[in-house]
């Protein structure tokens, strides 16, 4: 699969992944209340959005035809 995510938007989905994934872990240890299921989501949401950004693909980009990329 070609890249399709401009560079700006791989930054933010790694950012946006890195919050997620901080997000999950606090829930996940009582950081904050919450029921233990939004850590799953949370988690599954983070390494989507981790990988995206670090590989520069989007599936769903490449299912509508879409590209950010430069």
């Amino acid at each position: 699969m070609q890249k399709n995510l401009s560079s700006l938007d791989s930054r933010l989905r790694i950012v946006l992944g890195a919050v997620a994934g901080l997000a999950a872990l606090a829930v996940l240890f009582d950081g904050v209340a919450a029921p233990g299921r939004y850590a799953a989501y949370l988690g599954v949401a983070s390494v989507g959005l981790l990988a995206n950004g670090l590989t520069s693909r989007c599936g769903i980009y490449r299912l509508l035809g879409v590209s950010s990329r430069d």
